[in-house]
């Protein structure tokens, strides 16, 4: 792993690298006084490898509130959740391949006596993608979206007839950073599609009509604290690829949204039955130009805090707001 070399927000570039080991806080003097300090617990995985992490620079603005934080895997033997005040789900980017032993460490931490953020209530809504169909019938609009388990290659073609599309992007429901997704056009043979269905075979996939925007404009991620908006970045993908993310080359640059995107991601976190400590809001525009819901990352979503200066701050405080108040 390599030390945050990143210049200020003011003067980042995407193309910056970031793979960092995150150092534990110790503690400090706090408006000229010693204060004792409340323990709280990042939930990370062992090695974020080639993955883009940011979650370092939270720990200095929740040091000046008088919070340590650690770094604990999610699949560390023996933790003694107790221990912490809290528990924030941060970077444990590999759980999707372990949910089962995931969603039981969530209620082990639930069962302690550290507060979850998120709840594990919404961690299991928030984990399956047919949330987007909860999020539907409460007014939101969602990214057309088509709904297959374990398709073969006949199955991925009747994807085309069901939108009247010529491109089509297939994921699992379960799971994230564009992993396990395939995107499929009408010029795909017989065998390239068998391809895809044995890739997916025995998964339950999500079929969504591929949405222009994404490559001509962008993907928008919309981040907010409490339900009160923070900042957004813009998601571009490499030449000739479709995926948003880092780590398949997509490049990432703050913006300041429209009004009505922002209003769009208010009402799709106001449709939620309680108000997330940190939640993203990714949003596309469709051909007649509405915003419309790709994803709503409630459980470990990467939320760039270097692209806006104060919103490492945001975060903290957002944290220190919800400690239990004996802390």
């Amino acid at each position: 792993m390599r030390e945050d070399t990143r210049p200020p927000a003011s003067a980042i570039i995407a193309e910056s690298p970031l793979h960092c080991l995150l150092q534990l806080p110790t503690p400090s003097i706090i408006s000229n006084c010693y204060c004792f300090m409340s323990e709280i617990a990042f939930l990370t995985m062992e090695d974020p490898g080639e993955f883009w992490v940011y979650d370092h620079l939270v720990h200095e603005p929740l040091r000046n509130r008088g919070i340590t934080t650690h770094d604990v895997p999610w699949n560390r033997a023996d933790v003694d959740w107790n221990a912490y005040a809290m528990v924030v789900i941060r970077w444990p980017w590999d759980y999707w391949h372990h949910k089962d032993e995931f969603i039981s460490v969530l209620e082990a931490i639930d069962a302690s006596s550290a507060k979850l953020q998120n709840s594990l209530a919404t961690v299991r809504w928030n984990i399956n993608k047919s949330y987007l169909k909860d999020l539907q019938s409460r007014g939101v609009q969602i990214v057309p979206t088509h709904w297959l388990s374990s398709p073969d290659s006949q199955g991925l073609q009747q994807v085309f007839e069901h939108f009247d599309c010529r491109r089509a992007v297939v994921k699992p429901v379960v799971g994230a950073g564009a992993e396990g997704a395939f995107r499929i056009s009408t010029d795909d043979s017989a065998e390239q599609l068998q391809r895809v269905a044995d890739a997916s075979a025995g998964t339950d996939l999500l079929a969504q009509p591929f949405v222009d925007s994404v490559v001509e404009t962008g993907e928008y991620s919309l981040i907010y604290f409490n339900n009160d908006y923070s900042h957004a970045i813009l998601k571009t993908p490499a030449r000739g690829d479709y995926r948003v993310q880092e780590e398949y080359g997509g490049a990432i640059s703050a913006v300041t949204p429209e009004d009505d995107l922002i209003q769009f991601g208010q009402r799709a976190l106001t449709a939620l039955d309680e108000v997330p400590l940190y939640s993203r809001v990714d949003v596309v525009r469709l051909a007649d130009g509405s915003p419309a819901l790709m994803e709503l990352e409630l459980i470990e979503p990467s939320l760039y805090f270097p692209y806006d200066e104060q919103s490492a701050d945001r975060m903290a405080a957002a944290v220190q707001q919800r400690l239990p108040a004996s802390h």
